[in-house]
């Protein structure tokens, strides 16, 4: 049990902070006595707060429960509560609360400081100080004491405030009482072992449908192996086909190259015949020619006549080689005589050009001096010598002229240096003034063109309103608002009424027992047919049951094939052959309504979505409309207030110039008034004083001079006073014209004010609105989304299952048919025909059922027209109300754009009318500057054209000198060039060069006519010597010729018997055609059986690849370890609820 011992109060509301207060708790009882006031209660609360953490009631958040700040003089007070009490194990231990309470400047501050825990080693006797979170230590102290926090707090250390709780209303009571029995444990543990069985459902749930994937997984892995299997054995056995084949395509192909071997020899005999029968034909024809051209044929020997043939050539090539000398003699005259010419005319025009550049240089020299002489007298150089110059004079004189034009060109230039500085100063005064002036008249421009740009946009924007307004009077919203409701109405009655009656179940209800009676019919009709026919039921029962077998293997194969699916779609539940098709379907029809339903809803919360853009577009733009006429207004406020001012101020300061605008306006209006009094009231003065001769004030008697004085006096006043008057009317005047113009924007600052504290905000919190409901759409329809997507997996799931669902339909229906007409035979086959009926009673059974049949099959067409009705129906409802839907968005659309020009009008109407003012303003700044920029410009052009004509008289002088001396530099220098290029001894040195050549062309000409007549002897003897060769060469010939047709003939002879030898072409050919059709058979069954171990390779690599992926990676292993978590996790699951049942008993 624990026992609290002691307790250390300071600084807890009336105990002094200084102090130490410790109180012992003796046993096994102790009572607390003392006056109103003096900390009964305080202990007790002490006590509380140490245990559970919970402040007493009525203390303001700590606040009164410190020791007051004030009381004690100081701003800031700590308190302290230690507790030493034994907890439920005997251990000693102390607990530590520090809190602190300062003044702050206008409120109190409560602040807990420290959680500290004490207790003692037992091994080293050592206290362990642990400090704490408060919400650590409220949960630590009563685990320690092994007493609840709410027994504590409700039946120990209850406070005497909250003692009267058993009275307080049943909730309350209900909670402390659950609280302090500690009900809720009961309770929560239930809710705790509720959930973990669900997560352990679910978990479980997890793991059998891992284990089921992983069993396909598994399945499918060995299916595979199989396959790999027999593949493989298959392979093996066409390659040993194939190595068998490939030998006999060998044994063939030698045969084909041994057959195309003898044909290529035959062919290359026929074509050596061919071509020695060419060439015998064409030699024969060449001998007929050549003894036709012969002359006379020759009788002597081969021997002797090319004996003859030999002798002729020697003297042949004598003559050729003494006739090419004299060519080449001949040649060489004429090339010596043929340079010798052109030697001679070479010179004679270097001569005739070095004599005409000799006279051009005296002309030249002429023309110099002439023209030094023409520049001395025209400028006045000095003096000139006699002519001719020499070069040396020439140069100086030249040198002299040069000096001249230099001192010309420095005062040009001085000149103008001069007169662009003047220019300059005026030009810089005259850009200075155009430059304001373009400026102004720019921003006039500027200000007319955004005029009639403002003028186009408000005609623009006023068409655009009344179009929008045209087509809004042609849309009642209210009423397209009440039709869509209506059609709203109307689509869910007839959605609701359509899924009421459940057409499909009926009409598959109604099928089914057709189907039944149908079976029924053919039944009765086997029944009939084999009373008629028993000879062949044997043969049919034997055929049928084969049948019947063939059908369920078929069925059995689908079905566990579709198996994981079927429990997947039908969530784990595994329905019978013949309920397969009605499940899925029904199933099907579920999930496709439910993905129609939400797929309406999608593209409804779509349609909602986009609506609510718009809004939002709508209101961003009506917001940044009054922006804009907001930074418009404050701008045009800015403007003028920095107009009339005359310094920069801010917009917010508007109200105080006004103010003080109308403070300055009444003290002028109210020190001219009083000016003006004060004058009426002194002008009678004088003439008062003049009539009366005494004071007007005081009516005392003034002598001469004091009158004087007086008049004097008044005088001087009037005239400042008049002075004065004038001055405060000019100071009135300008502080009405102030107050005025700042009046004048109170309209336009009133406006500002309303946009920015009203209007904008309110727009704000619109779109801020509009914002929230876009959002709150926005996840509306991501939500519908995400759905929409995973049922439309579920239904594709599904639908994917309608076809192999059918098959299975088809079968089961076959073995439906099947079984009865086996089972049928066996009994007639069995008890032979023993309690058949009569074929009266089965004929009149066929009529009702036929009957029966036809009953349901008109109630299932009706049905099916009531279905499609409704659906008709359903569907016009949907489309009328979408396009209802549209309408009613174009119709807002249009009201948004006609409110939109609406604003857009008011906004271009105040831009005019400020451009029209601020236009006003700068053509009147613009007429000074105008005249200004003229005279100026004017000025400039004067000075200009004055300037330019001096100075290009002084370079129309200077550019005449110059040309003179260019003119005299170009005679010096070509002077100079004749005298460089040592010409004249050029020219004696031809000359003689010329008399030379002209000798040694005389002897060459002599020389060719000797060679000449040489040369024609020398070709005469050759032509004769000539002629004899050709006769013997042509004998020569012909007997060449002779003996090479008759070798020809012979060899024709060999290689006809060579052929013959070989065969005929034909008999190869036919060999050759059947070893390569016996070549084409074998390869082909070669080509075939490699495609097919091809195909069967891929498979095989297929196969492999497929079993390497990762779902199939270890997947026996995989599958062990997928059942073993399945097992350990229901065994954990009971374990964990044996501990919760311990727990809570």
């Amino acid at each position: 049990m624990s026992t609290v011992d002691k307790m250390l109060i300071k600084g807890i509301r009336s105990f002094d902070p200084e102090n130490k207060n410790v109180i012992t708790f003796f046993k096994p009882l102790t009572l607390i006595v003392g006056s109103n006031g003096a900390g009964k209660t305080t202990i007790i609360e002490c006590l509380k707060l140490s245990c559970t953490g919970e402040l007493p009631p009525n203390s303001r958040s700590g606040h009164t429960f410190v020791h007051d700040p004030k009381v004690a003089g100081e701003t800031e007070t700590k308190g302290q509560i230690k507790l030493r009490f034994k907890t439920a194990a005997g251990k000693d231990v102390v607990c530590i609360r520090s809190f602190q309470l300062t003044q702050k400047a206008s409120k109190m501050e409560f602040k807990a400081i420290e959680s500290v825990l004490q207790t003692i080693n037992p091994h080293t006797g050592e206290k362990v100080c642990l400090s704490y979170r408060c919400a650590d230590m409220d949960r630590e102290i009563p685990a320690l004491m092994g007493v609840s926090k709410a027994i504590l707090e409700n039946v120990i250390f209850v406070h005497q405030d909250e003692s009267n709780w058993p009275l307080q209303d049943p909730s309350t009571l209900k909670k402390k009482f659950d609280d302090i029995f500690s009900a809720t444990r009961y309770t929560k543990a239930l809710e705790v072992i509720k959930k973990l069985h669900k997560d352990q459902a679910q978990e479980i749930k997890t793991f059998r449908l891992k284990l089921e994937n992983l069993q396909t997984l598994k399945d499918q892995a060995y299916r595979l192996r199989d396959s790999i299997a027999q593949d493989q054995e298959k392979s093996d056995a066409l390659k040993t086909q194939m190595e068998d084949l490939k030998t006999n395509i060998q044994a063939v192909e030698n045969k084909i190259l041994r057959t195309e071997t003898s044909m290529v020899d035959l062919r290359k005999l026929q074509e050596q015949i061919s071509t020695k029968a060419t060439a015998r034909s064409t030699y024969f024809t060449l001998q007929q020619q050549q003894y036709a051209a012969l002359s006379e044929e020759n009788e002597d020997t081969d021997e002797e006549l090319k004996e003859w043939q030999t002798k002729f050539e020697e003297k042949i090539a004598l003559l050729e080689t003494k006739i090419a000398k004299l060519e080449r003699e001949m040649n060489d005259e004429y090339a010596k005589s043929s340079l010798l010419s052109e030697t001679i005319n070479d010179s004679t025009r270097e001569i005739g050009k070095l004599q005409a550049e000799a006279d051009a240089h005296m002309s030249v020299k002429h023309e110099r001096d002439s023209a030094i002489r023409t520049i001395f007298n025209k400028h006045n150089l000095g003096p000139v010598p006699d002519a001719p110059f020499t070069n040396d004079i020439a140069m100086n004189l030249t040198n002299r002229t040069k000096a001249r034009l230099s001192n010309l060109e420095d005062d040009l230039q001085e000149k103008k240096k001069t007169n662009e500085t003047q220019l300059e100063f005026l030009w810089g005064r005259y850009l200075k003034v155009n430059a304001r002036y373009s400026e102004v008249d720019g921003q006039i421009q500027s200000k007319k063109e955004s005029k009639i740009g403002v003028l186009r946009r408000i005609k623009d924007k006023e068409n655009e309103r009344d179009a929008a307004e045209t087509e809004l009077s042609r849309h009642n919203l209210a009423r397209i608002d009440e039709r869509e409701r209506h059609l709203q109405i109307e689509v869910e009655r007839k959605t609701i009424a359509l899924g009421e009656r459940d057409y499909d179940l009926i009409i598959s209800q109604k099928r089914s027992e057709i189907y039944t009676l149908d079976h029924k019919i053919k039944a009765l009709h086997r029944e009939k047919d084999n009373i008629a026919t028993d000879a062949d039921d044997r043969v049919k029962l034997e055929l049928k049951k084969d049948e019947l077998e063939k059908c369920k293997k078929k069925l059995k194969k689908i079905y566990d094939e579709h198996k994981d699916k079927f429990r997947s779609v039908l969530k784990g539940r595994l329905p019978h052959e013949k309920d397969v098709k009605k499940e899925i379907t029904q199933a099907f029809g579920s999930v496709d309504s439910e993905y129609n339903d939400l797929n309406s809803k999608s593209q409804e919360a779509e349609q909602q979505l986009k609506l609510a853009q718009m809004k939002i577009d709508a209101a961003k733009s009506h917001l940044a409309k009054l922006q804009k006429v907001l930074d418009a207004k404050r701008k045009h406020l800015n403007s003028k207030l920095q107009s009339i001012a005359k310094v920069s101020v801010d917009i917010n300061a508007y109200p105080k110039i006004l103010k003080d605008a109308m403070d300055e306006r009444d003290k002028q209006t109210n020190n001219f008034s009083y000016a003006k009094g004060m004058r009426q009231m002194y002008e009678p003065f004088e003439k008062v004083a003049r009539q009366h001769h005494k004071c007007p004030c005081c009516d005392r008697a003034f002598t001469p001079d004091e009158e004087d004085l007086f008049v004097k006096k008044q005088r001087t006043t009037g005239t400042s006073t008049a002075e004065r008057l004038k001055v405060l009317a000019e100071n009135l005047s300008v502080a009405e014209d102030l107050f005025n113009q700042l009046d004048n924007l109170r309209v336009i600052y009133d406006e500002y004010v309303k946009l920015e504290k009203e209007t904008i905000p309110l727009a704000e919190k619109d779109l801020e609105q509009l914002s929230a409901d876009k959002s709150e759409k926005e996840q509306i329809s991501d939500d519908l989304v995400s759905v929409l997507a995973q049922v439309k997996m579920d239904r594709d799931g599904v639908e994917v299952l309608l076809r192999p669902v059918d098959t299975i339909d088809r079968h089961v229906q076959e073995i439906q048919e099947l079984e009865p007409q086996v089972k049928d035979l066996e009994y007639k086959l069995d008890s032979r025909g023993q309690g058949v009926k009569s074929v009266d009673e089965i004929q009149l059974e066929l009529i009702s059922v036929q009957r029966a049949r036809d009953t349901l099959t008109g109630e299932v067409d009706d049905l099916r027209d009531q279905q499609k009705m409704l659906s008709e129906d359903l569907s016009n409802a949907q489309m009328r109300w979408h396009a209802l839907r549209e309408e009613k968005l174009r119709a807002s659309s249009v009201l948004l754009k006609f409110k939109k020009a609406e604003e857009d009008l008011v906004h271009f109407a105040e831009e005019k009318e400020q451009l029209i003012l601020d236009q006003k303003h700068l053509e009147e700044a613009l007429v000074p500057l105008s005249k200004e920029r003229e005279s100026l410009l004017q000025e400039y052009k004067a000075l200009k054209e004055r300037f330019d004509q001096e100075y290009d008289q002084l370079a129309e002088r200077k550019r005449g000198f110059q040309q003179e001396i260019d003119v005299l530099g170009t005679l010096n220098t070509r002077i100079k060039g004749y005298l460089d290029s040592n010409k004249v001894e050029k020219l004696n040195e031809l000359q003689e060069r010329h008399t030379l050549s002209l000798s040694q062309l005389q002897k060459c000409e002599a020389r060719k006519q000797d060679i000449s007549v040489e040369l024609d002897k020398s070709k005469q003897l050759l032509r004769s010597q000539d002629q004899l060769k050709r006769n013997i060469d042509d004998n020569l010939n012909y007997r060449k010729t002779k003996a090479e047709v008759d070798r020809l003939t012979h060899d024709i002879e060999l290689l006809e018997d060579n052929v013959l030898s070989i065969g005929s072409m034909s008999t190869i050919e036919a060999d050759l055609k059947r070893h390569a059709q016996e070549k084409e058979r074998l390869l082909s069954e070669y080509n075939r059986c490699q495609g097919t171990i091809s195909v069967y390779q891929s498979n095989i690599s297929k196969h492999k690849l497929e079993l390497k992926q990762t779902q199939y990676k270890d997947i026996e292993k995989r599958y062990f370890n997928q059942l073993l978590q399945l097992k350990v996790g229901g065994m954990i699951f009971q374990v964990q609820f044996l501990q919760l049942y311990d727990l809570i008993t």
